[in-house]
């Protein structure tokens, strides 16, 4: 089933230069897709918008059926509330919130926490490895610890898809492998669709499909 569909979508930005030229691809419910390519190449740039984080300048890309190149401002919203979650390369982690309050902060953002999402941030801490760190602040973490939290944060709507922009970046080669083995797992046991932008040829590998861009083009 496809969950995840990209019609010859381009993007230019200033003096018409395509930072992507007639991409298409579909993405299958539970794969876990890595999309690799040289620095500048657009890799980035598809991860985005296919999220619904930036919009083409042509094309369409579709989750579940649905345009969301067509959505408003206020659907996109809602979209990346049910639907998709963020992992980027920077943890951006609020410095002086605890594991938990950082894991919970996109639900105190939508307004009141729940009793049942109390428990399910529990479960996700559980999941991700980070259970004995909840009382802890950002700065009271590794990097690998800090990435685990910016993947539970990314978990707590239970999304179809998870989109990660270089999630090992800022790590050591043992944390990233933990950091990788953690996504494969989220992937196999959850079946979570997972999306990574990669520079690494070892951990695209993790991936059952690899997607490889060269200026702008799938190839």
């Amino acid at each position: 089933m496809v969950i995840l569909s990209v019609k010859n979508v381009s993007k230019s930005f200033v003096e018409g230069v395509k930072v992507l030229d007639n991409v298409s691809v579909d993405i299958e419910k539970g794969d876990f897709v890595s999309i690799v390519g040289q620095s500048g190449s657009g890799k980035s740039t598809l991860l985005t918008i296919m999220g619904g984080i930036d919009r083409p300048s042509s094309g369409s890309v579709t989750i579940d059926g649905k345009d969301i190149t067509e959505m408003s401002e206020k659907e996109l919203a809602v979209l990346r509330r049910t639907k998709v979650g963020f992992v980027f390369q920077f943890f951006n982690l609020a410095p002086y919130l605890t594991v938990r309050e950082n894991i919970m902060l996109p639900l105190i953002l939508g307004g009141k926490v729940t009793k049942e999402q109390e428990i399910e941030i529990d479960k996700i801490m559980e999941r991700v490895g980070i259970s004995q760190y909840a009382d802890r602040l950002p700065s009271k973490l590794s990097g690998g610890e800090q990435q685990r939290v910016a993947i539970a944060r990314g978990l707590i709507f239970s999304p179809e898809i998870i989109f990660l922009d270089e999630p090992t970046g800022n790590l050591d080669s043992k944390t990233g492998v933990e950091i990788m083995e953690l996504l494969k797992s989220i992937n196999q046991n959850i079946g979570t669709t997972i999306i990574q932008v990669t520079h690494s040829t070892s951990y695209a590998e993790y991936g059952n499909k690899i997607i490889t861009i060269k200026d702008g083009k799938i190839i």
